[in-house]
């Protein structure tokens, strides 16, 4: 006969647990098989392991990670990748299956297994570029913009004097209209009138 023995809650923050089931056998089987079920009802098989003298045999459910492990009197099942929708109460069922009697554990108490939703952390998009190579980026083409400007400041106050020297220089001799440059006479000479001394006679 077993005596079967499980801690009533079990907290999974990482999404793996571990349930041992303890128990005690006074029988004189030798083929023995260890269950995990699911539910109240125990409808749902998540894995088991079987093992004898010689070999150990385990098997899992497809909507569960589960892997049985037997290590004298305690059966280990070991589940990962849980979710929340896993959270339920869990029992260990242990079979004497050979030789007869057949005999098996009495339903215990079982353990609930509370899965807790991990958060989904997002993180910021981090920069390719070092943020201080993006510092002395910055610094540097601050540097090349001013001394620039300090330049072409430069350049324009020279080219300001040296066109205030060349209107002090300018030539100040008057040129000739252009109908005047044949005339034998300064451009500021006045002209005569000749026709009045032809027209006088003595």
């Amino acid at each position: 006969m077993f005596f079967l023995a499980q801690r009533p809650l079990l907290i999974v923050a990482n999404k793996t647990a571990t349930l041992v089931c303890n128990y005690t056998y006074n029988g004189t089987g030798k083929e023995f098989r260890a269950s995990l079920h699911k539910g109240t009802d125990s409808a749902v098989e998540v894995c088991f392991i079987s093992w004898n003298m010689t070999k150990i045999s385990s098997n899992s459910n497809k909507e569960f990670n589960c892997q049985g492990i037997h290590d004298k009197d305690k059966v280990i099942f070991n589940l990962w990748n849980m979710n929340a929708n896993q959270t339920d109460i869990y029992f260990c069922k242990i079979e004497a299956m050979y030789p007869p009697p057949y005999v098996y554990n009495e339903k215990s108490n079982g353990t609930v297994i509370h899965v807790k939703e991990t958060p989904i952390q997002t993180q910021e998009p981090q920069s390719a570029i070092p943020l201080w190579i993006m510092v002395a980026v910055t610094g540097v083409l601050a540097f090349y913009s001013m001394l620039i400007t300090a330049v072409f400041i430069n350049y324009w106050q020279k080219s300001k004097k040296s066109m205030y020297h060349q209107s002090d220089y300018m030539n100040m001799t008057p040129r000739h209209p252009p109908y005047q440059k044949n005339k034998g006479y300064p451009s500021y000479a006045p002209t005569r009138d000749y026709t009045a001394y032809r027209s006088w006679q003595p």
